[in-house]
């Protein structure tokens, strides 16, 4: 129960006014709180009674509960996935007459006003630079203050690098000087500000530098009153531990988010490590960096999850596997971590996840010292997973009619598979070569050839720098398509069937599906590009795509996308997998493929690492495909996400009671409504002071912003 607890608290932190929810200050969390009032006050059935009252329709006010169901499930109101803005489909004037003559009106007059005066005009707003996140004019972010650009992202991660200090939980704001010159805080987020501290590890760099002709401060303090709240569940959760590496793993994060350190985050998480195959399985803290446009700053998060004991037994046997199975792909033997660190890896059935989105899989922790060293945990979210099985036949897009039937049999099965090699040998293969502070260096320099120039390795991390730091804004997508890759590498594999328990026609069933959801799962990705920028603006799906480029490149008839006119007599495309060249064709053009991805990453070379996922990244019109205009065909063609509701739970007496709710918006606010049933106006309070306290960073981003609809 304190997990869970402490699971939303935690969420609602990286919810609703932190940049970890990736949406700006000044909307955010006034409209969180100005729903949460609102439903507080009126349950969507109540509410809806003196909305068709209003003069609003059925439809209109569904539009409206879709929205706050959106707001809640993406935590602030820009999609988890995507990263664009969604704004109320019903007219303005109408929502406002629903908010300033509802009960939470009539109760708090002065409070809900203010709040819909603050956040109303721009929850509608679709100027340009407010659709997306983004860096100076492509976007916003909560991140950087409003006048940050990329060159002062780079600039700020080579100071970081440079003090040894991780970016994951900062944020950066940049102010002119007196005297001209430029001022950048580093802001850490931390229970404590400025009070003394025996955690001499942090606190000797809080003070202020110079860097290449700029003063940078580092401070800490971020967020202090909601990290207060995680700290106090935490403390509450020793009670429950399960032993002492629980015990200790918990104290670390106290530890971590009082004194905004990271050092004992990754203590934490070592801890975590070390605590194999419990019943129930938490972790929490600044974890994906998919959300910050530089690629550094971590997003708060926290999951409470039960294993799933019959899938997990698959997944041990593929971990017993996984040092065999290592030796399985395309790169040299130097280019492996020196000894593979046999993870914990189960098939979790999520009660609550609180953040953005929710995976459908994840390898952890995101450190790369403690994943080479220490080790990883792998976890496949079978709930998650079956949620996204459900596929109605006729909302399959841009396949063969004869794949269909064959899709919906095996997407599930292929895609178990798919997750659990992306996860464990995906994410959790590959060296990287690195020289430490000392000088030392862990591969040997005299022995070690590069594979693709056949010359000693010329470029490895330094002391200070991480895969996340190098390679910055590419450093999540590229890691996705690398694992993904390995995937559809090693399906290939006759054991890895057989773990899963498939054999022939099955298995081969299984493979072509895998491919072939990645391969149309490429040409869907191109809903979360901008042309207007060149932007990518999800990394899985940029991953995908790049993937589908890889594979249309391999020629000989392996991959086609074809313009048709669909039915209906509008644009549409078809997708063609030829099962029979998947081994002989596409399997050694992913080889060649993955190998360039691992051997890049392994040395370093961010130059040419870029210009080879870059370039196919590109999106072009260049025929024979026409990606751009096929962008359009997928837009028209697209089917909404689907919003996934969570239960609550609560204590009767000693028993421990699941609340579920029904599979709608009205469903997914009640639960949000009910998930905080004491402190819920004390903490909304807090969270839109300390916007408000912010605000002044981001005011020019928002000025005359006029109003629109989507």
């Amino acid at each position: 129960m304190t997990s869970v607890c402490l699971a939303w608290t935690a969420g609602r932190h990286s919810a609703c006014c932190h940049p970890q929810s990736a949406s700006m200050p000044i909307t955010s969390p006034y409209i969180y709180a100005l729903l949460s009032r609102l439903f507080r006050a009126q349950d969507p059935d109540q509410l809806r009674q003196h909305a068709l009252a209003e003069g609003l329709t059925e439809e209109e006010y569904q539009a409206f509960l879709v929205y706050a169901a959106g707001v809640y499930s993406n935590m602030g109101n820009y999609k988890s996935f995507g990263d664009t803005k969604f704004v109320p489909n019903l007219p303005k004037e109408k929502l406002e007459r629903v908010i300033l003559g509802s009960k939470a009106a009539q109760q708090h007059p002065e409070e809900v006003r203010s709040l819909w005066q603050t956040c109303g005009e721009l929850m509608f707003s679709l100027e340009p630079r407010l659709r997306h996140l983004g860096l100076g004019k492509e976007g916003v972010t909560t991140y950087f203050s409003g006048d940050c650009a990329m060159e002062d992202a780079k600039l700020a991660q080579d100071f970081l690098d440079s003090q040894n200090l991780s970016a994951y939980n900062t944020r950066l704001f940049k102010v002119v000087g007196q005297e001209g010159k430029y001022h950048y805080e580093v802001r850490l987020a931390s229970v404590l500000n400025t009070e003394p501290a025996l955690d001499s590890e942090l606190t000797s760099k809080l003070k202020s530098y110079e860097f290449q002709g700029n003063h940078f401060q580092v401070t800490r303090g971020d967020y202090a009153p909601i990290l207060q709240k995680v700290v106090e569940h935490l403390e509450k959760a020793k009670a429950y531990a399960a032993n002492s590496h629980q015990e200790q793993m918990l104290a670390q994060y106290v530890e971590s988010f009082t004194q905004g350190s990271i050092e004992a985050h990754k203590r934490g998480s070592r801890f975590w490590i070390q605590d194999k195959g419990p019943i129930v399985e938490s972790y929490i803290g600044f974890i994906e960096s998919y959300r910050d446009p530089f690629g550094s700053r971590g997003e708060f998060e926290g999951f409470v999850a039960m294993v799933n004991k019959d899938m997990s037994a698959k997944f041990e046997r593929l971990v017993a596997s996984a040092e065999q199975l290592l030796k399985e792909l395309p790169w040299p033997p130097a280019f492996e971590k020196d000894k593979f660190l046999t993870p914990d890896f189960t098939s979790l059935d999520v009660l609550t996840f609180a953040g953005s989105g929710i995976p459908a899989g994840i390898n952890i922790p995101n450190y790369d010292d403690l994943r080479q060293t220490e080790g990883f945990k792998n976890v496949s979210l079978g709930n998650v997973l079956a949620v996204a099985y459900a596929t109605k036949r006729e909302k399959l897009t841009f396949m063969e009619e004869e794949d269909k039937d064959l899709y919906i049999r095996w997407k599930g099965p292929s895609f178990d598979v798919q997750v659990g090699l992306h996860e464990l040998l995906g994410h959790g293969s590959g060296k990287l070569f690195v020289q430490d502070e000392k000088g030392a260096f862990n591969f040997d320099q005299e022995t070690v050839i590069n594979p693709e120039t056949g010359e000693q390795i010329q470029s490895w991390y330094r002391s200070g720098e991480t895969w996340d730091s190098k390679f910055s804004t590419i450093a999540s997508s590229y890691e996705e398509c690398r694992a993904e890759s390995v995937g559809l590498y090693l399906c290939l594999n006759p054991q890895v069937l057989q773990i899963f328990g498939f054999e022939g026609t099955d298995a081969e069933d299984v493979i072509y599906v895998n491919w072939l959801n990645m391969v149309r799962a490429g040409l869907l990705a191109l809903e979360f590009y901008t042309p207007e920028t060149a932007n990518w603006r999800q990394a899985h799906m940029q991953a995908r795509f790049v993937i589908l480029r890889v594979l249309l490149e391999a020629g000989e008839g392996l991959v086609t996308v074809t313009p048709t006119t669909g039915s209906d007599g509008r644009p549409d495309a078809r997708v063609h997998l030829d099962r029979s060249k998947i081994r002989s064709v596409g399997k050694p053009a992913l080889e060649r493929f993955l190998r360039r991805l691992q051997v890049l990453k392994s040395t370093g070379d961010v130059v040419a690492g870029r210009a080879l996922y870059e370039g196919y990244a590109a999106v072009t019109d260049a025929p024979p495909e026409c990606f751009l205009t096929l962008r359009d065909t997928v837009l028209l063609r697209k089917e909404s996400r689907k919003l996934i509701v969570q239960p609550n739970t609560r204590l009767e007496g000693s028993e421990v009671q699941l609340v579920e709710y029904e599979a709608s918006a009205a469903g997914l606010i009640r639960s949000f409504c009910e998930r905080f049933p004491e402190d819920g106006p004390e903490l909304e309070e807090v969270l839109t002071q300390l916007a408000t306290a912010d605000a002044q960073f981001w005011r020019d981003q928002v000025q005359e912003a006029p109003s629109g609809q989507a």
